[in-house]
């Protein structure tokens, strides 16, 4: 085959007091990438913890200039089926059909007027592949980061519908990082919440740090969420072919 494939596993863990360390989920992940320079994006993850469980396969695709063409979400919570959706993104607009027991089917189109940063999908592979929109040839800042979800709600387990998402982007620096499936240069990044863009019942999205491949392919290796999430993530299988 002419395509490259990067392979990994992201094991989740939690920090909450009494849980220090425990598996809370996992996600397995493929990207493959063309000689075009377009790349999909295969995600399966699955989250135990907490209650009620959230089982979710994504299939996005992203043009030579790494912006979104289409993503596929199905979601099963509590395993039970909630909801599928596909999304296509047009020059001037995003469309959804969606299907989902509580939802029955769903035509959207919403207008972009005007640029964005990407398509927040939820796994956390996709949430390392999107700082790649920062310019980090200026050093360390923050910027505000326009993007469209599948779903606002902090773990993605709403039905998939189309929603806008305004967040802010940090570019902290550089380190060097070893987890389980290796030693990485990376790119540490953090993610804000600073005007309450992704605000649930939960209130606004707590901080969250990542680090990710200081390289094209944009990795992630480790990071976690603070505030009443207290989850850890890290790259424990990873492989190029």
């Amino acid at each position: 085959m002419k395509h490259q494939t990067i392979r990994g596993k992201i094991l989740y863990t939690s920090k909450k007091p009494g849980r220090e360390g425990q598996e809370r989920g996992r996600e397995y992940f493929t990207f493959t990438k063309h000689g075009d320079g377009k790349r999909t994006m295969r995600a399966i993850c699955e989250i135990e913890e907490p209650e009620p469980t959230v089982l979710r396969d994504i299939t996005y695709s992203l043009d030579e200039n790494d912006m979104p063409m289409d993503c596929f979400v199905r979601l099963t919570i509590g395993d039970e089926f909630m909801g599928a959706g596909l999304f296509r993104m047009a020059p001037d607009a995003i469309e959804c059909e969606s299907f989902g027991p509580s939802l029955g089917r769903v035509s959207q189109r919403l207008e972009i007027k005007g640029g964005y940063d990407g398509f927040g999908t939820h796994p956390i592979a996709g949430d390392a592949y999107i700082t790649k929109k920062m310019d980090r040839s200026r050093g360390p800042h923050k910027r505000d980061f326009r993007c469209f979800v599948p779903s606002p709600d902090h773990r993605g387990a709403t039905p998939p519908l189309l929603a806008e998402a305004r967040i802010q982007l940090e570019y902290v620096g550089e380190e060097t990082v070893t987890v389980a499936a290796g030693t990485f240069d990376c790119f540490r990044y953090r993610f804000t919440d600073d005007h309450a863009g992704m605000a649930t019942t939960n209130g606004a999205h707590p901080d969250y740090d990542v680090w990710v491949t200081a390289d094209d392919d944009a990795i992630f290796v480790q990071g976690g969420v603070g505030g009443y999430m207290q989850t850890w993530y890290e790259l424990v299988e990873f492989s190029r072919s």
